[in-house]
């Protein structure tokens, strides 16, 4: 995202209670791994595969995080930790449905990953806003 549009949130996000000291970076890297994991489970959704609902399920939860970081105004902490937590527990559907066929499927190997990494970069995202509250 261009620095125009952080700059922009960083400034919503300063009138949010709490949120004065949000690492922007963090939060960037948050919503790109929403989205890779976004991209990455609606291929593997096509594969026809049992994991096809979980990627399909993951890939809507995903999109729906990064959009509701995107879009701060309105936010409240509590509601962006749930949100957050609701993202990390479908990943980790989604991720433990793909390592079902991980070894025979370097899709379902590729999303499974996806969606480790983006429950990583929302652990960080709570975790600093744990810090800053």
């Amino acid at each position: 995202m261009d620095s125009m549009m952080m700059g922009a949130m960083s400034e919503d996000m300063m009138s949010m209670p709490g949120m004065q000291t949000m690492d922007m970076a963090v939060m960037q890297a948050c919503m790109d791994a929403c989205a890779a994991c976004e991209q990455a489970c609606t291929v593997c959704s096509t594969q026809l595969m049992d994991c096809a609902p979980a990627c399909m399920n993951c890939a809507d939860m995903c999109n729906t995080m990064m959009r509701s970081m995107m879009r701060m105004q309105g936010m409240t902490m509590a509601s962006m930790m749930a949100m957050l937590d609701a993202c990390i527990a479908m990943c980790q559907t989604c991720m433990d449905a793909c390592m079902e066929h991980a070894d025979h499927s370097e899709v379902c190997k590729m999303c499974a990953q996806s969606c480790q990494a983006c429950m990583d970069a929302c652990m960080s995202m709570k975790n600093m806003m744990m810090a800053a509250a």
